[in-house]
């Protein structure tokens, strides 16, 4: 198995913990599908997967049906997505993922963890190029083998194809995922979910005293409303 398996084998029982949170970050996902592609997630395959994934955290219907019904009004404010990057105390490399409709505040919000647990928030490209930028797909495996199905989808960017629990997982570059989606759209293949990840490149093992320090931060980073994911190099 490759680094995305080893990656989401670590990650599984940690982020997107808390079900509000979840339904947080997807109805400002839904009001930035709208804005960028209309209501019609026929004709909108960004909105399309939105709604995939609101269905795998369990997000009522009803929810779903109003955010995209709020999106569309002309009076709600859009959330534009900004990248931090900076590190924590012992080396470790933080990337992380927003969606603000206020960054005067979520810039002094996010200095101000790193301030606070003795870390330092970095400039634009300081430490992005650590991870790859990744797509994901999990899809329905009744009645596929996750084998042949890797060699067909390679053509489409597929790099790694493993099995859990919850089905066929599948991971490819960022640039891939409207490829992806349109061909396993295209073989009637059921999308659970679908998403992008940073995969880092190199992880750093530290001793527990060194951990805490880290993951003191990345609590304080993660329960920040405008943080949609944190991505970071510590060894889990």
């Amino acid at each position: 198995m490759g680094r995305a398996f080893e990656f989401r084998k670590a990650r599984k029982m940690k982020r997107w913990a808390a079900m509000s949170k979840a339904f947080t970050r997807i109805g400002k996902d839904i009001v930035m599908a709208v804005k960028e592609g209309g209501p019609d997630p026929d004709s909108n395959s960004r909105l399309r997967a939105v709604i995939q994934n609101a269905k795998a955290v369990n997000m009522p219907k009803d929810n779903i049906e109003r955010a995209i019904k709020r999106a569309s009004d002309k009076s709600q404010g859009d959330y534009k997505e900004v990248l931090f990057e900076g590190y924590a105390p012992h080396g470790i490399a933080i990337l992380i993922e927003t969606a603000t409709d206020n960054n005067t505040r979520t810039v002094a919000n996010i200095r101000s963890y790193f301030n606070k647990c003795n870390g330092s928030l970095g400039t634009s490209g300081s430490v992005e190029f650590m991870f790859d930028h990744t797509c994901n797909f999990r899809i329905n495996g009744e009645g596929l083998d996750p084998e042949e199905l890797e060699l067909e989808l390679i053509d489409f960017g597929a790099e790694e194809v493993f099995v859990d629990e919850d089905g066929i997982l599948i991971y490819a570059p960022f640039e891939s995922f409207g490829d992806l989606q349109k061909e396993l759209e295209s073989r009637e293949i059921e999308i659970l979910s679908s998403g992008f990840e940073r995969i880092p490149q190199v992880t750093k093992e530290l001793n527990e005293e060194q951990v805490a320090d880290v993951e003191k931060l990345l609590e304080k980073i993660e329960e920040d409303d405008d943080v949609q994911n944190v991505y970071h190099t510590m060894k889990e």
